[in-house]
């Protein structure tokens, strides 16, 4: 087992022909060599592999029987020597003059249970009910067989006893296609991994909805499941078989087997049980057994029956072998992340239109800065009024330049406002928080404030060297002017992103608050892809030019004083580290409760858009946890707004935390790594 919970497992699906229980076997053994050099810890092989499927009326023969039960008794003599982990493949077995479609676990020689099949298709081109008797009917409880008393039902899990949270559940084929699949009561019990062996053949569109069935049944269980089916060799009379396999986690797919492969196939993916873990205890309805007619499978307790093994000890693996997103909150394909953004954008313009026309669609004030941020809320704001029906000119859109304001985003500010048709304001806020200051007492950077005008004062700062530009007060009378005259300018709709929540990355009572804020809970990431597919969905002409230039604008709050050649003196991303590493962090810390180690883990196998060192990623890690325990007196007190997604700080409903928790826990990994 990988470190940070991630279980190596796979599908395989062996070259079959039908009654060669031999060939079969030494396919089984061949994958199984290969599943021990990848380091694999759970295999599972398609139904009724030993034999084949298709065997039809041959099932009934005693010599077809005899020649399985044989064969399973070599291959767990033989699979001892070659391969450590957990095994599960398929065969017929007759017990007590009835043949049961079944799957057998096996584990370095033992055999730790037999699992029949619980439905029997019997419907078009299937006819199970012929040869075999559905698990119901079986009278005993255990089976002698291959020299050891092996139990046998359906109402058994597999636990690893040095391996936390691995329990592993057993289903055949059409189990998972009825309305309440076996795998539904294993994962009540406890089962983490879900393996279905099947014998699924093709038709038009049968791939798809077979897909859609593994997923929806990964997350309905919150575990993670592998399905694997036979290959082309099954193919005959009527029907083919394509060799499908799959393999989810908690409704995601992790991989994918190409079909119709002519030769044994073997599909890796790791797991993380860690994570299936941390979401089934946040969903506290998860193991509400009571609330279900129970089963035998839970007759004896919440944990079902059990049968141990040990995995023993295992390598540290370089590799992950599952697809780690950089982006995670950003859909990867062009169609998705289109739907994606149109979604987004519908929700925070309904969140938007509920609160106005509760309040008689009133005017609203927002802040235009010319960035990424007030751009998308200023546009969320425009599409909101064209809604209600309401014009454009409710909207009072200030810019409000102050010390720290650059000629690009001044000029796409005023572009935007006037593009858009809104009510446009431009207030200097200079001579305001000049006076401001000077009612503080304030000397900023150190210069006294006597007799100076703005222009004056102006000046000075832009001679200031960079290493003296660092005036936290300076910055604050800023930003609070700014919400000040909005505030007593109408309703003011707020443009703050979920990120900079995180990061305590605001002023407290400054752009910190509003009275409805449609961004709160879009990271950064996804708030560049937002107006990008605005820019290029919504509008066209100039519109979309300025929306593009603002997209391509560099990330700073501009409120230091810039530079003699007009360009700011900020660059967020170089003060707290590139957005889309630290929404990385925000996306696995949040959702899934990682801890730093395995954030840190995944964030160096994650395709960034550039290449960062451990070095880079172990230090913006260490404060983002920093900030985020340091920022949640902000988060507190934040203003409504709509929940688009699965992460969310609002602290009345996704994020409760106090204010004063301690990030000694969090932050210890790191001065183990000497830092």
């Amino acid at each position: 087992m990988n470190p940070f919970g991630f279980l190596r497992v796979a599908a395989a699906t062996p070259l079959v022909r039908v009654a060669d229980c031999a060939f079969n076997v030494e396919h089984i053994l061949a994958l199984l060599r290969r599943a021990e050099s990848e380091h694999v810890n759970v295999i599972v092989f398609p139904e009724l592999a030993i034999t084949g499927y298709t065997c039809a009326d041959l099932f009934h023969q005693p010599l077809l029987q005899r020649g399985a039960a044989l064969a399973l008794e070599q291959l767990a003599k033989d699979s001892a020597a070659v391969f450590s982990g957990l095994a599960v493949v398929g065969l017929p077995l007759a017990v007590e003059d009835m043949l049961f479609n079944c799957a057998a676990v096996l584990h370095r020689g033992k055999l730790l249970g037999i699992v029949p099949k619980s439905f029997l298709p019997n419907y078009k081109e299937f006819y199970e009910v012929r040869w075999f008797a559905p698990a119901i009917k079986a009278n005993c409880r255990e089976l002698v067989i291959a020299g050891q008393t092996v139990p046998f039902g359906t109402d058994r899990l597999f636990a690893a006893e040095d391996c936390e949270g691995l329990i592993v559940g057993v289903e055949i084929c059409e189990d998972l296609w009825v309305p309440v699949p076996p795998s539904s009561m294993q994962a009540l019990a406890g089962a983490t991994v879900l393996v279905n062996l099947s014998a699924s053949n093709e038709t038009i569109g049968k791939a798809t909805y077979r897909r859609q069935l593994v997923l929806s049944q990964s997350g309905r269980c919150m575990a993670a499941y592998i399905y694997t089916s036979c290959g082309i060799g099954e193919s005959t009379t009527d029907i083919v078989y394509g060799g499908h396999c799959l393999i989810a986690e908690n409704g995601i797919l992790l991989a994918e087997s190409r079909r119709f492969l002519r030769e044994d196939a073997l599909l890796v993916a790791d797991v993380d049980l860690e994570r299936l873990r941390i979401d089934r205890q946040r969903t506290n309805s998860f193991l509400d057994v009571h609330l279900y007619p129970t089963p035998s499978f839970l007759s004896q307790g919440r944990r079902g029956a059990r049968s141990t093994f040990t995995l023993g000890e295992q390598p540290v693996l370089p590799d992950l072998r599952r697809p780690i997103e950089a982006h995670p909150f950003v859909p990867q394909g062009q169609e998705q992340l289109r739907d994606r953004c149109e979604e987004i954008f519908h929700i925070q313009v309904a969140g938007l239109a509920k609160r106005l026309e509760y309040l008689g669609v009133p005017p609203v004030a927002i802040g235009v800065s010319g960035g990424l941020d007030s751009t998308l809320a200023l546009l969320v704001a425009c599409k909101t009024m064209d809604t209600l029906g309401a014009s454009r000119q409710r909207i009072q859109a200030f810019t409000l330049p102050g010390f720290g304001t650059s000629n690009r985003t001044r000029d796409n500010a005023r572009a935007l406002m006037r593009q858009l048709g809104v009510t446009a304001r431009e207030v200097d806020i200079r001579p305001l928080c000049l006076e401001e200051m000077r009612a503080l007492g304030h000397r900023p950077f150190g210069i006294d404030l006597t007799g100076l005008g703005v222009e004056e004062l102006t000046e000075r700062l832009y001679r200031l060297p960079p290493e003296k530009r660092h005036d936290l007060v300076f910055e604050n009378v800023q930003a609070r002017m700014r919400t000040s005259l909005l505030m007593n300018s109408g309703f003011v709709i707020g443009t703050g992103d979920v990120s900079e929540a995180a990061l305590g990355w605001s002023t407290y009572n400054g752009d910190h608050m509003s009275m409805y804020n449609p961004n709160c809970s879009i990271p950064k990431t996804l708030v560049k892809f937002l107006v990008e597919w605005a820019a290029r969905n919504e509008f066209e002409g100039e519109v979309r030019r300025t929306l593009l230039d603002i997209v391509d604008t560099l990330i700073s709050p501009e409120l230091l004083p810039v530079g003699a050649d007009g360009q700011p003196a900020q660059a967020t991303e170089v003060t707290i580290g590139p957005y889309e590493v630290l929404d990385f962090f925000l996306f696995h810390f949040l959702r899934y409760g990682a801890p730093p180690e395995k954030i840190l883990f995944l964030a160096e196998r994650a395709p960034f858009q550039r290449s960062y060192s451990t070095r880079e990623l172990r230090g913006w890690l260490k404060e983002f946890i920093r900030r985020f325990f340091a920022s949640q007196f902000k988060r507190s007190c934040v203003p409504d707004g709509p929940k688009v997604g699965t992460i969310s700080l609002s602290p009345r409903g996704d994020w409760r935390m106090p204010s004063d928790a301690q990030a000694a826990l969090w932050l210890r990994w790191a001065e183990s790594e000497g830092n």
